[in-house]
């Protein structure tokens, strides 16, 4: 494994995050964020942990609405299990409906302060290193929300402070008011980008290079449309037959276009179309760790070794030139599904 510094920082990264989003499942209710259909239960979860650990993955994320907390409490007992508490970093997020109460979602400070706590309560944990804004809350004073995430570091609840995706204008806002008022300031974005959603490039990417904020971006292989298992005619496995967010956001000739790209190198090098999706966001400029989901653990492996997987400025290219600019993606809030990456 290799690692990294996550920003402006001290801790250090693998260049892996194991995202545990796909962790859980099982009966929910029906304001819950699940994996329904193609989920890891807990049993099998174990491995998957393992392989992680034993890799040297450090890095690990997770959200309070992934399977209604289920997701958190598995990542929890496989770490504390597993892992020594001061060798990981583990990642939560907050902002997404936690039930049907209206106060039970958001970014207010009765829902920042409530929602950790019961993150931490459903990790096993003392503390997050980590702790995300799911998306932007139009309803709260971002004022509001940053004096009461500033607070759960100080209380030593959380050490560090990330945001997810959002538009630039609102990141360089939060980012100034933060320093205006001597509040801790965000120090990772988790943001939508892979090789079909490269709109990112534009202003976010370049304003965390900018200031020093790490980029840990979800969903680097577009929801497994760059793996080779998506097809024009319909998808091919049970979660691309069930996951209809993603065909809200990829599966455009434009998409296809650039997944045959990443299918010939993939031919070319005799790695795996996943590999390549996953190595060329690693070569990304600015970016920290992709974070990467699997159900099966030779996909795990797979990506793991993509870390090693270097390449070339003529392969790069080759790979970006089918590119189409697209709409914005994955930044919208209260929608349940667009809180499911």
């Amino acid at each position: 494994m290799q690692y990294t510094l996550l920003g402006k920082t001290g801790i250090t990264v693998s260049r892996i995050c194991l995202g545990c989003m796909s962790y859980g499942g099982g009966e929910l209710p029906d304001w819950a964020l699940g994996t329904r259909g193609w989920h890891v239960n807990k049993e099998d979860a174990r491995e998957h942990f393992k392989i992680a650990l034993d890799a040297g993955i450090n890095f690990f994320d997770t959200a309070d609405v992934y399977s209604a907390g289920l997701s958190e409490e598995i990542t929890g007992e496989y770490l504390r299990e597993m892992a020594s508490r001061d060798e990981i970093i583990v990642a939560t997020k907050v902002c997404g409906a936690m039930g049907h109460s209206p106060n039970k979602k958001g970014l207010s400070r009765k829902h920042i302060i409530e929602g950790c706590d019961n993150s931490l309560r459903r990790l096993g944990m003392d503390f997050i290193d980590l702790y995300q804004i799911h998306r932007w809350d139009f309803n709260t004073p971002i004022e509001e929300t940053l004096e009461a995430l500033d607070s759960l570091v100080r209380a030593g609840k959380v050490r560090y402070l990330g945001a997810s995706s959002m538009a630039a204008w609102q990141f360089s806002k939060a980012l100034y008011l933060a320093k205006e008022h001597g509040w801790h300031r965000f120090i990772a974005m988790q943001n939508h980008y892979n090789l079909v959603y490269r709109e990112e490039e534009r202003e976010m990417i370049p304003l965390c290079v900018d200031q020093g904020v790490g980029v840990i971006p979800w969903s680097p292989l577009a929801r497994g449309f760059l793996t080779g298992t998506r097809k024009r005619d319909g998808g091919s496995t049970a979660r691309s037959q069930l996951d209809a967010f993603a065909k809200d956001m990829y599966y455009s000739e434009d998409d296809f276009l650039v997944a045959d790209a990443v299918a010939e190198a993939a031919k070319q090098r005799g790695v795996s179309a996943a590999q390549i999706a996953c190595a060329w966001v690693l070569q990304a400029p600015g970016v920290t760790a992709p974070i990467i989901g699997a159900t099966k653990t030779q996909h795990l492996k797979e990506l793991i070794a993509s870390v090693d997987l270097k390449l070339s400025a003529e392969e790069v290219a080759a790979l970006e030139k089918p590119y189409r600019p697209h709409k914005v993606l994955g930044h919208s809030q209260p929608a349940a599904k667009a809180m499911h990456a």
